[in-house]
């Protein structure tokens, strides 16, 4: 616990000199340095809250203890092992987040999913995994729009998803690569089992748009009629918006809005996210298995394995965390293997 304890004396001091600073002659000269400054102050002092809970738990605690340490009451006993229980429950999720420091991990996050090859098999199992990342925003508070949607014969095509909330990208990174299904097909008559996959893509969504420079030159915009399920979802003109940047042959889409000039700024959004991790990515020596939308999405690339038949388990084959309750994943708990993934990312 003494890791925890040090970052709240660094927050504290932090905190305290840019509580100096705003006290400045001066300060609210630069309005965009005052800004800055109030947006990190905002932050650190989010942080540091959870922190102090976290203290004042551990005293609480300590002062029942001595309170009580030289009698013998099994109430007592259970009344500190609840407390502690509850101290572990606060404390957990603080030291996860300890792991998420990247540039963007605080940052909302664009989740594309993509069906592979297979048909209606593909395409069930595509809907499947969105249901999945669905159930698991709600469970844990992210607010989540869709940008686009490609519906298909059985289920999706492809969906991407704005997540918004903290940490969105910092606990969805993991999930990025190749999906794979293994179950009795519900679509063959004679009850074959069959293996389908699907790719999942993370990004975060960057509001900052000087951090990548898109050249006009390197974009082809196309505009297309939006679909969907009919009524007043469907748009009598060319509303929906198709980028593709031709140097990485990246291509976004956005048919949600109600113009083609809200589709075009949200596509643009998205693909200066993309471009983003892809050029951080290109500079890692292990590019090639994030690469984006280009890695083939079949056998021996998946990252995580979901087994029906003959037995049920779902196995990420990074870190070898598996789980054999294959609904409960399914919907929504998927908290395991993220945890999981990021405890393995930082050993690496």
């Amino acid at each position: 616990m003494s890791g925890g304890v040090f970052d709240v004396k660094k927050l504290e001091n932090e905190i305290e000199k840019l509580e100096n600073i705003t006290l400045q002659e001066g300060f609210w000269g630069d309005k965009k340095r005052a800004e800055e400054t109030f947006s990190k102050l905002n932050s650190l002092k989010d942080n540091l809250l959870p922190w102090q809970k976290i203290i004042d738990f551990i005293n609480d605690i300590d002062e029942l203890i001595q309170l009580y340490e030289n009698q013998d009451d099994d109430e007592i006993s259970k009344e500190v092992d609840q407390q502690i229980a509850e101290l572990e429950k606060e404390y957990n999720p603080l030291k996860l987040k300890k792991l998420l420091s990247g540039r963007f991990d605080k940052n909302g996050c664009f989740l594309s999913v993509h069906a592979g090859a297979g048909g209606t098999e593909a395409c069930d199992w595509a809907q499947m995994l969105m249901r999945m990342y669905l159930r698991w925003f709600e469970q844990n508070d992210f607010k989540v729009e869709t940008i686009d949607l490609q519906e298909a014969e059985g289920g999706i095509k492809s969906v991407t998803l704005q997540v918004t909330g903290d940490y969105a990208y910092g606990y969805l990174q993991g999930e990025a690569g190749v999906h794979r299904l293994v179950r009795i097909s519900p679509f063959d008559s004679n009850k074959r089992r069959h293996t389908s996959f699907t790719s999942v893509y993370a990004s975060p969504v960057i509001e900052d748009e000087l951090v990548v420079t898109i050249d006009p030159g390197d974009i082809r915009i196309d505009t297309y009629r939006a679909g969907g399920a009919g009524g007043q979802h469907v748009n009598k003109t060319d509303s929906a918006v198709r980028i593709t940047h031709l140097k990485t042959g990246i291509v976004v889409a956005c048919q949600n809005e109600r113009s083609q000039h809200m589709n075009k700024a949200v596509a643009m959004k998205v693909l200066t996210s993309r471009l983003y991790e892809y050029y951080q990515k290109e500079s890692e020596i292990e590019h090639q298995k994030y690469a984006l939308e280009k890695k083939e999405i079949s056998w021996g690339n998946q990252i995580r394995s979901y087994v029906f038949q003959p037995y049920t388990m779902v196995k990420d084959h990074r870190t070898n965390e598996q789980v054999g309750n294959i609904q409960a994943v399914m919907d929504g708990e998927i908290s395991v293997f993220i945890e999981s993934y990021l405890k393995w990312k930082a050993a690496r």
